[in-house]
C-alpha cells in the first residue's frame, strides 16, 4: 500500500470514528434529556468536537441521532455482489440473484450484529422521541432506492425493473421482519439466525408451483 492510499485509508477510519461519536452523543443524550433538553453545543462537548466540526457531519440534531445511512453499508460488500453476475448476459436476470442477495444480506447483518448495542440505543430513542421514525422512514426509503440502483447495475436492467423491485421489497421487508424480532423482549436468538429463518420461509413460498396463465384465467370468469 503506497503512503498515500495508507494516509486517504487513516483519514476515512478518523472520519467514520467522529461520525460515529457525534451520533453516539446525540443518542445518549436524547435518552437522557429528550430531543429539545440539549444543545448541539453539548453534543459537541460529549463528543469531544468543535461545533463547526459536527456540522461539517450532520446538518441538525436529529441528522445526528439517525446517522449516516451508508456507514453500516460496506462498499467492498456492495461490489462483490455486484461481480457476481459476471459472465451472465446484461439485461437477463442471473441465476444466483437470489443466493447472492441472501449472502450479501447476511453480510450486511454481521455489521449490524457488532452494533447492537448502538441500534437498541436507537430504539429506545425513537420510543422517547417518535416523531423520528418519519426520518428514519427517509433513511430507509434512500437505502433502498440505492439497492435498487446496485441490483439494477448488477444485472444490466433498469432500476424499474419488476424483478429488481420485488428484490427491494422483498429482502426490506425480511429485514424489518427480522429487527423486529430481534430487538423484542425476551428475544435470545442471534439476528442472522432470524433473518435466514424468514428468508428460508419465503423462499419455500415462492417456490411453490404457480401458473399465472391459470390463474388469470379463473380470476377472469
Amino acid at each position: 500500500m503506497t503512503d498515500s492510499a495508507t494516509s486517504d485509508s487513516l483519514r476515512e477510519r478518523k472520519r467514520t470514528a467522529t461520525r460515529t461519536a457525534i451520533t453516539s452523543a446525540a443518542r445518549a443524550l436524547t435518552s437522557a434529556k429528550g430531543l429539545n433538553g440539549y444543545t448541539v453545543e453539548e453534543v459537541c462537548e460529549v463528543a469531544g468536537i468543535s461545533r463547526r466540526t459536527f456540522f461539517n457531519y450532520f446538518p441538525t440534531k436529529e441528522d445526528a441521532i439517525i446517522g449516516h445511512a451508508e456507514d453500516d453499508v460496506p462498499a467492498d460488500a456492495i461490489e462483490e455482489f455486484v461481480a457476481g453476475a459476471a459472465g451472465s448476459r446484461a439485461g437477463e436476470i442471473s441465476p444466483t440473484l437470489f443466493s447472492d442477495l441472501v449472502r450479501l444480506s447476511l453480510r450486511l447483518a454481521e455489521g449490524m450484529t457488532e452494533s447492537e448495542e448502538d441500534t437498541r440505543q436507537l430504539i429506545g430513542v425513537v420510543k422517547k422521541e417518535p416523531q423520528l421514525i418519519l426520518k428514519i422512514i427517509g433513511v430507509t426509503e434512500q437505502r433502498e432506492a440505492q439497492f435498487a440502483r446496485d441490483v439494477a447495475r448488477r444485472e444490466g436492467v433498469a432500476p424499474d425493473h419488476p424483478v429488481v423491485q420485488m428484490a427491494v421489497v422483498l429482502l426490506s421487508t425480511i429485514a424489518r421482519k427480522s429487527s423486529m424480532a430481534y430487538f423484542s423482549d425476551g428475544n435470545t436468538r442471534s439476528y442472522p439466525d432470524l433473518l435466514l429463518e424468514n428468508i428460508s420461509a419465503a423462499s419455500l413460498l415462492f417456490s411453490q408451483p404457480f401458473d399465472s396463465t391459470a390463474t388469470a384465467a379463473e380470476g377472469n370468469q
